[in-house]
């Protein structure tokens, strides 16, 4: 393997001398360096609303997301589609992650299987992945063989597929593959190949408009308030009766009277707050 035609394996003019700075000088290194990830993202956003467009007209006929990835780039779907269900009310199934190494690498590091393209295909077999659903695959190189084996399946089955990666070359290996590659190259890493840090900032900012966008257009959000949000913890419940009250202005035994006839499902309690008579309009 060529290293040096992999752009997050690039050198960093800027952190050079990281190891003989100050621990200040160093931490305004990386600092310096996260900054990039965003102003990346945004050149990219046309791209990326065209993608969410075409993952929201799939999701809304009942096709599950189907994150791919290893390493930081796996943990970070698992993250997302682990995220999505709660927050948003969403059955468990429409958000999945998959891992290069199963679900063990989530937690423990297993190199090796990130080189393993049909392990990449067969993962998706063993969900009955299909046609209707959508794959998303995350590497941050561009070039995971185990992502690109998975992605060449999807492909084979006509279902909509998308890359995340650092690597704004159209043909590199897993963005020619996809039909929407989002390919944000944010410049190399403070530390060389050390993808965990801006590599992974800059997935994470993109599967998260992704999927956020998704939830919104999906009619899961109310304004920009989480009103299909699941009471789990008493955080949880305390921001639910904070959205129904700045909602609905109810006050505090009204709004436990309608979480208690809603069991807790907080847009089915506005709901009924708002259908009293003496809230019209809402």
């Amino acid at each position: 393997m060529n290293l040096n035609a992999i752009p997050t394996e690039e050198r960093n003019p800027d952190t050079l001398r990281i190891d003989e700075a100050s621990t200040l000088e160093m931490l305004q290194m990386l600092n310096n360096e996260d900054k990039k990830a965003a102003i990346a993202v945004e050149k990219y956003l046309p791209q990326i609303a065209k993608c969410a467009d075409a993952i929201a007209e799939k999701y809304a006929a009942g096709g599950r997301i189907i994150y791919a990835g290893a390493g930081t780039s796996g943990r970070i779907g698992f993250m997302d589609a682990s995220e999505i269900p709660p927050t948003y009310s969403v059955e468990p199934g429409r958000f999945v992650a998959l891992m290069a190494g199963g679900a063990a690498a989530f937690s423990q590091a297993v190199e090796g299987a990130e080189d393993n393209a049909e392990q990449g295909a067969q993962d998706l077999r063993d969900i009955n992945f299909s046609q209707k659903d959508v794959f998303v695959g995350l590497a941050a190189s561009g070039r995971t063989p185990y992502v690109i084996g998975a992605a060449k399946y999807a492909k084979s089955l006509n279902a909509v597929t998308v890359s995340i990666t650092c690597n704004e070359d159209a043909k590199s290996p897993l963005n020619s593959v996809v039909d929407f590659p989002i390919g944000v190259f944010a410049g190399p890493e403070a530390i060389t190949g050390s993808t965990r840090m801006k590599a992974g900032t800059v997935q994470k900012l993109v599967i998260n408009m992704l999927s956020t966008a998704i939830m919104v257009k999906s009619g899961k959000v109310f304004s920009n308030l989480m009103v299909n949000v699941q009471i789990k913890n008493e955080k949880l419940r305390a921001r639910a009766f904070a959205i129904i009250k700045e909602v609905t202005g109810a006050e505090d035994d009204e709004i436990a009277r309608a979480l208690q006839l809603a069991d807790n499902n907080v847009s089915s309690a506005l709901r009924l707050i708002a259908a009293e008579p003496s809230r019209p309009g809402l």
